[in-house]
């Protein structure tokens, strides 16, 4: 952004123009880098430490202790952090446990953040969206930023044991093989996202500029593949809120002007409101196929989408599994899937919507964010 000055510009709107140009420079050369490293991409389906999951301790009242559940049983707490990373808390005075369980007590006068029950809700009406509650009582509360990552906490903790029964991405090199064989080979790799408001990059804290500046899974993702490689990976994201697989269509000119080795189609929670599945595997089908006529070699990963608020009337949770099934009957050689629909129906049996919610109804948190970087970088990255 360059202000240019001329006659017909009042000096006064010219000089806020540029106050305003400064201090978003200032703002952005003051807000910290998040600190990469690849523990945070290992997939925690095979590792034995859970890196930062998030629990939102919910209390029942204000004088009872408040609980959380984590997804695997606690061998020994390596840490327990704020949301933004900030603040260390201590076991024993700030949080229990046993061994061996996956919950976690926070006593009454703990440092950490606990929310009542009836705070994640909000009387009929009283928000801009209207998220009414499948019980019919009031709206599930809606989080335009980072309400809901304020009132998570971060856990470190060594598994007791690792069980994971969800069939997960692996590494497949005859799955991708342009792509993967341009990235071994150190060249650069371009990649196009189109998707809704997930890919965005909503929620992710970064996006909503508070700390730790967690990124959004995508450009986790590219910094991944250029830290394992060493090579320039260039991401061109397309993505818009509140898009479904119709709008993907249209948009297949414009993806193949950017030359994608890959393209990651990432749509599904927006159609799940009118599309049925068949419907949303065609329109898939017809943005691959489109594709491909006029860029023949590119390749594909399809995403099928994370699951939102149970709780939400609005949303059909019974399409998810067969929006999944039809990604994966489109998979060829040039062609995977990343399937978060199984991983967050597994995660929604052992944890609450509010522990892993950026929003409160269909946006993942930084946790989720990552987890969806951890399973696409598996598809294009060896993890053994």
């Amino acid at each position: 952004m360059l202000t240019i000055l001329n006659k017909h510009q009042p000096l006064r709107t010219i000089l806020l123009s540029w106050m305003v140009l400064v201090a978003g420079i200032a703002a952005a050369q003051e807000r910290p880098a998040w600190p990469y490293s690849p523990k945070w991409l290992q997939p925690f389906w095979l590792d034995d430490v859970m890196e930062g999951e998030s629990v939102l301790f919910i209390r029942d009242s204000a004088s009872e202790a408040a609980r959380g559940s984590v997804l695997f049983p606690i061998q020994e707490i390596v840490s327990v952090r704020s949301s933004s990373g900030e603040t260390t808390y201590e076991q024993g005075i700030d949080y229990r446990f046993e061994p061996g369980s996956r919950e976690i007590i926070i006593p009454v006068g703990s440092r950490i953040v606990t929310t009542p029950s009836s705070e994640l809700r909000r009387p009929a009406n009283s928000q801009r969206h209207r998220l009414t509650h499948r019980d019919g009582n009031g709206e599930i509360l809606f989080g335009a930023t980072l309400e809901y990552h304020q009132m998570q906490t971060q856990v470190t903790y060594k598994k007791a044991n690792n069980e994971w029964p969800v069939p997960m991405a692996t590494f497949d090199r005859a799955a991708l093989p342009v792509t993967l064989k341009k990235l071994s080979n150190r060249e650069p790799v371009s990649i196009v996202l189109l998707g809704d408001s997930i890919s965005t990059g909503c929620n992710a804290s970064a996006w909503g500029n508070g700390a730790p500046f967690h990124p959004a899974y995508q450009d986790l993702l590219v910094q991944h593949l250029e830290a394992h490689y060493d090579t320039q990976v260039t991401l061109t994201n397309l993505s818009v809120g509140g898009t479904s697989t119709p709008w993907g269509i249209s948009k297949i000119e414009e993806v193949a002007k950017h030359k994608p080795d890959l393209v990651i189609l990432a749509f599904g929670m927006n159609d799940s409101a009118g599309h049925s599945a068949q419907t949303y595997g065609k329109n898939t089908a017809t943005m691959i196929a489109n594709t491909r006529t006029l860029l023949p070699k590119a390749e594909f990963i399809l995403v099928a989408s994370m699951l939102g608020n149970r709780d939400w009337i609005t949303l059909n949770h019974d399409v998810f599994p067969h929006y999944r099934d039809e990604l994966a009957a489109l998979c060829a050689p040039g062609i995977a899937l990343a399937d978060m629909t199984s991983v967050w129906n597994e995660f929604l049996k052992r944890k609450q919507d509010a522990d892993l919610t950026g929003n409160g109804v269909n946006h993942p948190n930084d946790f989720g964010h990552r987890v969806y970087a951890q399973v696409l970088s598996t598809l294009l990255i060896d993890p053994q």
